[in-house]
């Protein structure tokens, strides 16, 4: 009988000191880079509402414009929401930066754990698989980064045009900013399903891939 606790007690030393000295930890990571998935979710929609503000002020302010007089005080407003778009978009570009951090640290303790099986045929299924899954989510990372960039060139058109409006309202003649505005507004959509198709790859990657790999 009491070789039974003793047993027990062994067995719980091996298993602590396996989990202490285990470099993958997998749990740990998979936690991170679900964390840091809902993270770059969540600065991506405040992106997306500052932008849509943004050009609603813009908007309100060249049909103002239009009909009144240039006041230097509704042209600072408008600058100002957009210097929070600025502000946004350099956010979303950390939470990018920590995603693809986490998402290699994640993948490397994958291949690490699987190169320690003694199986091989089970290490070379799964190493092909992994390999296949960190080729696909790579590819989606250099267009989320793609992304980023055009929301960065987004903000700095809609600058140009802010500028632009003063000297149109004293000529009276908003029809190149017209095609600006046109420009600026047809490219938000687009931004933002190819930041959101980084969201819905990073969920599945999480939620199916890992899952499948058996990790």
């Amino acid at each position: 009988m009491k070789r039974i606790p003793l047993l027990a007690l062994m067995a719980l030393l091996f298993v602590s000191c396996w989990k202490d000295k285990s470099p993958e930890d997998l749990i740990r990571l998979k936690e991170q880079f679900k964390s840091q998935v809902n993270d770059f979710e969540k600065k991506k929609e405040n992106a997306n509402k500052n932008v849509t503000k943004g050009l609603e002020t813009l908007n309100a302010l060249k049909s103002a414009l239009e009909d009144t007089k240039n006041e230097d005080k509704e042209f600072a407003k408008v600058y100002g929401d957009w210097e929070k778009v600025d502000k946004r978009v350099k956010n979303l570009n950390k939470e990018y930066e920590d995603l693809k951090e986490k998402a290699a640290n994640l993948f490397t303790a994958m291949e690490t754990q699987t190169n320690s099986l003694s199986d091989e045929t089970a290490k070379k299924t799964l190493l092909k698989a992994i390999n296949k899954a960190r080729t696909k989510y790579n590819g989606t990372l250099a267009n989320t980064s793609k992304a980023i960039d055009k929301l960065k060139l987004l903000h700095g058109d809609a600058v140009e045009v802010v500028k632009a409006l003063e000297v149109a309202a004293a000529l009276n003649s908003f029809d190149n900013i017209n095609d600006q505005m046109k420009s600026i507004e047809g490219r938000v959509d687009g931004i933002m399903q190819e930041l959101n198709i980084a969201v819905v790859e990073s969920k599945k990657l999480y939620e199916k891939k890992i899952t499948d790999l058996g990790v």
